[in-house]
Parts: structure tokens; sequence; C-alpha cells
């Protein structure tokens, strides 16, 4: 245990040296909070700026508070992912490359509490930047579009932060056969691209694949119950999140880093 807070209080610390415990959370904010307050005061804007003909009235359709939250949930699955695996890539190969790794694993350090450490750090970094984004959305979606209750949203969080925990262990699985971070983030985005691209064609058949989970979510959202879908999906993104860690400390364990 004393191995683990070593390492996690280490990549903390080496997170907040990089600012990333101030930039990452401001990021998830605007993302979180740009589309639907943009959406909202999109006609006044076009009128200030004169974009609009004269006699024209310019109006866009209203939309569901749930819709409006969705806004966000969809930036943060592309940009907010995209964050992720690049702050996470060199997470285990920069270190293998530098000989940090190393230094670390001689002391001597069990190369599961080293991942798992490193895996949690980076967990929590995201988790916080994800909640503080979406508590500023609820807000701004309830003061706006309509009212989403609380319950919901800690439902959206806890279960949208499986996914983020699926990416994060895809990228450090990788981040342990590779030892340039550049081939670990283009193969992780590719991955999760290909997975989508997969999802579009098989989810009638495989209803709990990880990517139907932002489409339950918006179910629950809209019925307010957590569907038989949603859970089995979050079981399934659990399950391979764990796959591949147990990948990690394996091919970590059998590579020649001593």
């Amino acid at each position: 245990m004393s191995q683990f807070l070593t390492v996690f209080k280490k990549e903390c610390l080496e997170s907040w040296r990089n600012f990333s415990w101030i930039w990452v959370p401001i990021v998830f904010i605007l993302i979180s909070i740009m589309d639907p307050i943009t959406y909202h005061f999109l006609p006044k804007l076009m009128e200030a700026v004169d974009e609009i003909p004269e006699g024209m009235i310019f109006e866009i359709p209203e939309i569901p508070a749930a819709d409006a939250v969705m806004m966000a949930l969809i930036q943060v699955s592309s940009i907010g992912i995209l964050i992720v695996i690049l702050l996470t890539m060199g997470t285990i190969a920069g270190e293998r490359k530098s000989g940090i790794a190393e230094l670390i694993l001689v002391k001597p350090v069990n190369h599961i509490t080293y991942i798992l450490a490193k895996w949690f750090a980076k967990f929590v970094l995201f988790f916080v930047a994800f909640t503080i984004g979406m508590l500023l959305n609820w807000y701004y979606v309830n003061l706006l579009f309509g009212d989403v209750g609380l319950t919901e949203l800690i439902y959206l969080i806890l279960f949208y932060s499986l996914w983020i925990m699926f990416a994060i262990s895809l990228t450090i699985f990788f981040s342990t056969i590779f030892k340039g971070p550049g081939p670990v983030a283009g193969i992780s985005i590719g991955v999760l691209i290909g997975m989508s691209v997969v999802g579009g064609i098989v989810s009638r058949w495989l209803p709990w694949f990880p990517n139907q989970l932002s489409t339950y979510i918006n179910d629950l959202l809209i019925s307010g119950k957590i569907s038989t879908d949603l859970w089995g999906t979050a079981g399934v993104t659990v399950a391979l999140s764990i796959i591949l860690l147990t990948g990690s400390f394996l091919i970590f364990k059998n590579k020649k880093v001593l």
C-alpha cells in the first residue's frame, strides 16, 4: 500500500507541476458548457453581428433539457477522450523510453502496483475534471433549458466515467507494448474509432457493446430510470477495462525493463 501511495503521489505531483490540475478542468468546463450556451444565445448572437437579412426572423427550435446535457457528452466523447489519450500515452511508454521506469522498478516496486497507481492517478484527474464540467453544464441547462434532476446527473457522471476508465486502460495497455508515445496515441485512437464503426454495425446484435453507453445514458436522462441495457453495457465496459489492465500487468512484467 505504501508503494502504491508513493507512485500515486508522484503522478499527482507531476500533474500539478505540468499544470494539468488547472488546464484539464478548464478544458472540460469549456467543452461542457460551450454548446448549450451557444445554442441558446445563437439568435441573439446572429442579430448582434447583423448576419440576418432585414425582415427575416431567425429562430431555432427549442430542445429538451436532456438533449442540452447530451451536447456536452458528445463533446467529451470527442475532445475530452482525445485529451485523455494524449495525457495518458506517455504514462508508461515515456518512462520506459527515458529509463525512469528502470529506476523506479529497482526500488523494488511491484509492476502491478506501478501500473495501478499510475492508472488511478490519471482516472482521478479526469474524473474530477469531468465532474466539474458536468456540474456546470447541469447548472446552465437547468437555467436555460429546463430541469434535469441531480440524481440523473450523478448517474450520468458515474456511468460515463466508466468510458473514461476504459479509454485510460486501453491507452495504458498499448503504453506497455510500445516505447514511443506517438504509436500509443495513434493506435488507441484508431481502436476507439474502429469500435465506434463496429458498434454502429453490430448494435442490433450486441446491445451491450461499450459504445452504446452514451445512448443508454440519454435514455436515463429522459426516463429517469437505469435500464437493464445500461447496467449490462456498464458491466461489459468494466470487464474490458479489467482485461486490458491484466494484459498490461502481464506484458509489462515480461518486458525487459530491468
